[in-house]
């Protein structure tokens, strides 16, 4: 990926006055339609002819099916405004203009400004991108994943380990499970001198050797309104697969299911494992869910869909109703992004609430402390409560 152009840092209240900042705002159309609108200078043209190629130019592709001509506006916007606007223009160049074709040219891939929208779009044509266009795709989707861990991992490992250590602790182990070091540690009152030893009054274990603690299982909706979700947790998984104190496993669907946890150690090859923009059958991958549910109530499963339930919805409500009564800790969450509740299914998730199911929305920065509170089983309503997170 090239680096960002060093210009991209020009500051607009440094170079435009009020009537030109609004000038940009309104568009050509204020000068055509207001002799005395203030003319812009040539750096402000060349702003306001990358604006109207997208949003004034009405004729749809005002950008023109030139890759040369997109790659130059893509230099252009990087050029003259922040990273972030970079980004809200690139999406809305792929949804006004019709450019995602665009993307299977490796030289027009490394033009954009990477970010998890682009991620997404990315994963939607997977299985369309040309051979010699999968490694640049592979090295954008590596260059985001990098960045969301760098910010991710140490969190989710750290909320993980945190509640475990404060929930589970095995206080009649086994000889083979005992922790030695926590129990010298907590028995050193206990020492007898005559004997040279320690009399050990409590044996401290962490749960029989070789088994992980908990379970955990991400069943994520792959439709094509989710795929900021599937990114998240893809990582989020990854991360949590690496702690030897749970059992992770992801599960994507659409209308069907694929068990991706085989890939978890490279979040990358998981994410290339989706097949983003199908269908929903919800019921399906429940089904497929329950016969991986081995011990209830050490389970965690954390479902991420937006409720639409394309199979057989009488069906998936009973086995949700079933999974809940097992003992399984069940979440349901509308989405795992920075962008809020998404349009969802009022009406299922009014039957989740009623089995005791919690539904809400869940960013990113908070999914490290939410998965906290489940290992500790904390009343999920409380714990929205306290975050200021609204329940569905």
């Amino acid at each position: 990926m090239q680096e960002q152009d060093e210009p991209n840092e020009h500051n607009t209240n440094e170079h435009f006055d009020r009537n030109q900042r609004w000038r940009l705002i309104l568009g050509k159309k204020a000068e055509q339609e207001d002799e005395e609108a203030t003319a812009l200078n040539a750096m402000g043209m060349e702003m306001d002819a990358a604006l109207d190629s997208l949003y004034e130019s009405g004729q749809k592709g005002g950008l023109g099916s030139s890759a040369p001509k997109v790659n130059r506006w893509l230099g252009d916007i990087r050029k003259y405004f922040p990273t972030d606007v970079v980004q809200v223009m690139q999406r809305d160049a792929l949804e006004r203009l019709g450019l995602k074709e665009m993307l299977l040219e490796p030289e027009m891939l490394e033009a954009v400004e990477a970010d998890i929208h682009l991620v997404g779009t990315l994963l939607s044509l997977n299985h369309i991108i040309p051979a010699k266009t999968k490694q640049t795709a592979r090295i954008v989707v590596q260059k985001v994943v990098a960045q969301l861990q760098k910010k991710l991992e140490h969190p989710m490992k750290a909320a993980i380990k945190g509640a475990l250590s404060q929930s589970i602790k095995n206080r009649r182990p086994q000889y083979n499970e005992i922790n030695w070091n926590r129990t010298i540690r907590a028995n050193l009152k206990h020492y007898q001198p005559q004997y040279k030893t320690i009399i050990p009054h409590q044996l401290i274990g962490l749960g029989r050797k070789g088994n992980a603690l908990k379970e955990i299982i991400l069943c994520v909706d792959q439709s094509g309104s989710m795929a900021s979700s599937v990114v998240y947790s893809s990582i989020f998984a990854a991360v949590m697969a690496s702690l030897p104190a749970v059992k992770t496993q992801m599960i994507v669907f659409d209308t069907a299911v694929a068990d991706l946890t085989k890939d978890l150690d490279d979040p990358v090859d998981l994410l290339f494992g989706t097949q983003l923009g199908g269908g929903t059958d919800i019921n399906k991958a429940l089904a497929y869910v329950q016969k991986c549910i081995t011990r209830p109530k050490d389970t965690i499963l954390v479902l991420i869909s937006d409720l639409y339930e394309g199979g057989n919805e009488r069906s998936m409500l009973q086995r949700v109703q079933e999974i809940a009564k097992s003992g399984v800790n069940f979440i349901t969450l509308l989405a795992l992004n920075d962008e809020g509740a998404p349009m969802y299914d009022k009406r299922i998730a009014a039957h989740y609430n009623s089995f005791n199911i919690p539904v809400f929305a869940c960013s990113p920065d908070l999914f490290p402390d939410m998965m906290a509170a489940a290992l500790k089983r904390e009343d999920m309503h409380y714990w929205c409560a306290k975050e200021e997170v609204e329940m569905k």
